[in-house]
């Protein structure tokens, strides 16, 4: 039998406390107004691998990671933190970002690029070459066929620590709590870029 969200709510009134009540509202709403990228509709929770890409110019967070049906939690099959030279001209260096993402995803074949959002700072010209070479990635994943995924640095936050306004420190504390990590090899550039893929996994879930 189907019930109402009505119904659902009818019954919550008569029979909950009403702090529950508001909780379970609050969840509602937050589920039904999430702006989760509509290509990810259709992928399927077997095996995925998702791209996490902490996106910069001259430093570039780049994650692979994987997790198969049935198994709680995620392994990093690969992560790195690619650097362009500030010798090369801005063009040269979007080149190479290009052609990093395309190597990086003709060899681990994942499904979905799981990219940050990008945020305003009070430096325009860094904001602008950030943006530049985000498109160069996004371009590259589309290119190739992946499901693009968005996330926010609020849901990252939620994703990673369940709280929305953490630190950095606290994110890069979790993520390696979460994942097994070689802690011995890992930029915050590359825990960024797993945070950022895991966030992706969490919103598919």
């Amino acid at each position: 039998m189907r019930l109402s969200i009505g119904s659902v709510f009818e019954t919550l009134i008569n029979k909950t406390p009403i702090r529950y009540i508001f909780t379970t509202i609050l969840v509602y709403i937050q589920i039904r107004t999430r702006k989760l990228s509509t290509a990810l509709k259709n992928v399927k929770l077997t095996t995925m691998r998702i791209l996490g890409i902490d996106p910069g110019f001259e430093r570039l967070g780049v994650a692979i990671l994987e997790k198969n049906k049935g198994e709680k939690r995620e392994k990093v099959l690969f992560s790195e933190c690619f650097k362009t030279s500030t010798k090369l001209d801005f063009n040269e260096r979007l080149l190479l970002i290009g052609e990093e993402v395309n190597r990086v995803i003709d060899k681990f074949k994942p499904e979905v690029l799981s990219i940050e959002t990008l945020f305003l700072t009070t430096n325009q010209k860094t904001v602008m070459h950030v943006a530049e070479a985000r498109g160069v990635v996004v371009y590259e994943a589309a290119r190739a066929g992946l499901k693009i995924f968005e996330a926010s640095p609020p849901q990252i936050k939620i994703a990673t620590t369940g709280y929305g306004k953490a630190s950095k420190e606290q994110i890069i504390k979790m993520v390696k709590i979460l994942i097994d990590i070689d802690n011995s090899k890992k930029s915050d550039d590359e825990l960024d870029a797993i945070a950022i893929a895991l966030t992706a996994f969490a919103c598919l879930r």
